[in-house]
């Protein structure tokens, strides 16, 4: 009876362990989703900037570059950050 005890008591504890273990994965996706849905406007954002930029007929400033520039930096770091999140 001890061995059937212990056997149910470590099916439980696993069960609990699985369970918690879902959930965050389950939300750890929803954030990284969130998060991929947001860097979805700056990549627009960017690709704007970039189209302006290239077209001569448009006089773009230094400062209209560094803030292109910078929407860049910040989709660089999002995507890094995302890739590590889901290769864990």
């Amino acid at each position: 009876m001890e061995i059937k005890e212990e056997f149910s008591n470590l099916i439980d504890r696993l069960k609990t362990e699985r369970d918690n273990l879902k959930l965050k994965a389950h939300l750890a996706s929803m954030d990284a989703k969130e998060e991929l849905e947001d860097a979805e406007g700056k990549w627009n954002q960017l690709k704007d900037k970039a189209s302006q930029i290239a077209d001569d007929a448009v006089d773009t400033s230094e400062e209209f570059i560094s803030k292109a520039k910078i929407i860049g930096e910040e989709l660089k770091e999002t995507y890094s950050r995302l890739s590590k999140r889901l290769s864990e």
